[in-house]
């Protein structure tokens, strides 16, 4: 139960980052987590988006750089400690995690993690295992 991230390359200029929402809002896409992390010369905009089928497509129209990525999306209560509890379980497993980004919701008290590993499905089952609540592609939608 993975989520697909859309990622898309931007240029580090004025204007930019609001040339590449400004595609997403004409669509009507709604943006539920966005991570950007930058050089001097380019950022990479990393995102969760309800269809990101739809959101790829509307990047390609415009030709913009911008690819799909799978991640894992764990539930977490909102509280010091629980993102810890989520890593360490990780770490113990001997997953590296290349990036994180988190966010939360109006719908319920908890907070979420994006997570990006190297095998998913294993840290999906780790995860589980120690009692974190996985989130997938509906769940996403449905926030």
């Amino acid at each position: 139960m993975v989520i697909e991230q859309i990622s898309v390359f931007v240029e580090n200029k004025q204007g930019a980052l609001s040339e590449i929402l400004a595609i997403l809002a004409e669509g009507q896409v709604d943006l539920r987590a966005i991570s950007i992390a930058d050089t001097s010369d380019f950022g990479i905009l990393r995102m969760i988006v309800p269809d990101s089928n739809n959101a790829l497509a509307l990047f390609k129209a415009k030709g913009v750089t911008a690819s799909k990525t799978e991640v894992t999306g764990c539930k977490l209560p909102d509280e010091p400690g629980a993102l810890y509890r989520v890593l360490k379980t990780l770490c113990d497993a001997g997953i590296s995690v290349e990036y994180i980004y988190a966010f939360i919701t109006r719908r319920d008290e908890d907070a979420y993690v994006i997570v990006r590993v190297e095998d998913n499905a294993k840290a999906q089952d780790v995860l589980r295992a120690a009692g974190h609540v996985i989130i997938g592609p509906e769940d996403v939608k449905s926030l």
